[in-house]
This record gives structure tokens, sequence and C-alpha cells, in this order.
């Protein structure tokens, strides 16, 4: 929630599983005063990516893995739906590494002929070793080391906006830090499930997983169509 001159803004995440349709914001001033927002989510089409992975585990995992993944996936969870409360929230990133944009938010990936969850993030292809930087001032929420997401880092940017940064050669951050925009949090790896070195961004607004490029100023989003084109 942001002051906007005299009237305040409410920012609110829709998950890419939100059906189309007409939907109810249901809103609660100070004064316990009770009003109802309508919105329309409209259907849109995502493109469909297909990768092949070598360790058969990362798409088909054991029962053992199935165990480590749901402990990690409760830390995860319990940093995305965390609450902290701050007035000056940051809705303006900068990009967490430099480097063409591989796989946009959104893609229906199939990993060798399985249909999975679609991706919910950007992946920057940065060489590896590359550093990882926060986009915006934040608090370290989560790190570790993830079955999927190899070696990453949750940011807690407050009033629900968190970020993730996933399949880092190396964390240079700890938990509870507080960080200031550009500080080195990591490097580029190919950690967890990965083809190729990267740094998976993820932008999770009240545990909504959502574009990061909403997040992005003009100028940004203009060079990544950019490098994107001269691939």
């Amino acid at each position: 929630v942001l002051k906007d001159d005299r009237q305040w803004l409410a920012v609110v995440g829709i998950p890419l599983d939100a059906a189309p349709g007409t939907l109810s914001l249901q809103v609660q001033t100070a004064d316990r005063k009770h009003t109802t927002q309508d919105f329309v989510i409209h259907d849109k089409q995502y493109a469909t990516q297909q990768l092949t992975i070598k360790d058969k585990r990362k798409v088909e995992p054991t029962a053992e893995d199935l165990k480590r993944i749901n402990r990690e996936s409760r830390v995860m969870k319990a940093a995305f739906e965390a609450w902290r409360d701050q007035e000056d929230v940051p809705l303006q990133f900068d990009l967490p590494a430099e480097g063409p944009l591989s796989s946009p938010f959104g893609l229906r990936r199939i990993f060798n002929g399985e249909p999975r969850a679609p991706h919910s993030g950007f992946d920057i292809a940065a060489a590896a070793g590359s550093p990882i930087r926060a986009p915006a001032p934040g608090r370290v929420a989560a790190v570790g080391n993830y079955f999927f997401n190899g070696n990453t880092v949750l940011i807690d940017h407050g009033q629900g906006l968190v970020t993730m940064y996933c399949h880092m050669k190396k964390i240079a951050v700890k938990k509870g830090q507080t960080l200031e925009r550009g500080d080195l949090i990591g490097y580029v790896g190919q950690t967890g499930r990965a083809t190729g070195p990267h740094v998976h961004w993820s932008v999770s607004l009240n545990n909504a997983r959502v574009d990061p490029g909403l997040f992005l100023p003009p100028d940004i989003q203009a060079k990544i169509e950019e490098k994107n084109n001269a691939q």
C-alpha cells in the first residue's frame, strides 16, 4: 500500500494460475468502512519451452528427494508469506545481473517430455561467476542450497514484496542481513536444476509470483528487448 499525492494505492499480485473472469477485492479503510473493488482478469497465452535435463532425478525425484523438496518448500513458503511493515516499499528494481534474458516469465515448461509448472520468473544468462546484486533495498529473508533451485537467496523488501535468486555458484550474504540497492548477494552459477549458468529471478507479491518486468523501468526493458533481438 503506497501513498500517491492525496490518495492511497494498493498493489496486488495475481498468480499465474488465476482463472480469467471478474474478481472482487475487499477493502477495509482505517475507519473500518468496507468497500468492494471489482476487476477483470483476461486470458493470456505464453510460449512453450522444451528442456532436456541430464540428471533425471531433477525431473522425477526419488522418495528421499521429495522429503527434502517438501522441507525446502516450507522454508521458502514462510519467506514468501512473511509480512514486514515498511512505509517506503520499492516498486522499481534494477536488473540483478548483466546478461541477456534467456527465459521470460510465464513460459510453459516441459522437462524431458514431462509438463511442469510455468516459469515463475526471469532467467538471466550471465557468465558463471558474474556478480548478482540486490535490485532494491531489503533484508535477507532466507538462504539455502535447495534441490531444484540450488544456492538461493530470498530478499524481503517489505509489505509482502519478496524477491528470489537461484542457481548461484556462491552466496555472499547471511539471513537477516540488511541490503542496499546494488549490494552483492552472490555469484552466477549452475547449481540445482539448470542447463547452463544463469540466475533465476522471481518477484513475489503477497505470495503470488508476478512478472519481474512489471518492476523494471522502461529503459531497462528496452535494453532487454534489444539484447534478445540481437541473439
